[in-house]
């Protein structure tokens, strides 16, 4: 079975305490696809603890995705930028 980031990052979230929150940083990142195609993004997402600690592991580009394996709306999560 392939590794699935998103997957692992809906484990660590659901441990995760109130207040966590995903912050957008504007600069340019790159990851790999399953094809193993390199693809540049302008930007990725990370999450934070409500105390402001970026969590291990959740770092991500792709936020439809990432609401899609968490079974959230935008409007279920707060998004701040950078």
């Amino acid at each position: 079975m392939a590794f699935n980031h998103y997957a692992k990052m809906k484990q660590i979230v659901s441990r995760l305490p109130q207040g966590w929150y995903v912050k957008r940083i504007n600069k340019p990142t790159t990851a790999q696809n399953f094809k193993g195609e390199t693809i540049s993004y302008t930007h990725y997402y990370r999450i934070y603890t409500a105390d402001h600690q970026q969590v291990k592991f959740c770092k991500f580009q792709q936020l439809d995705r990432f609401l899609n394996t968490m079974n959230f709306s935008v409007k279920d999560i707060k998004i701040k930028t950078e």
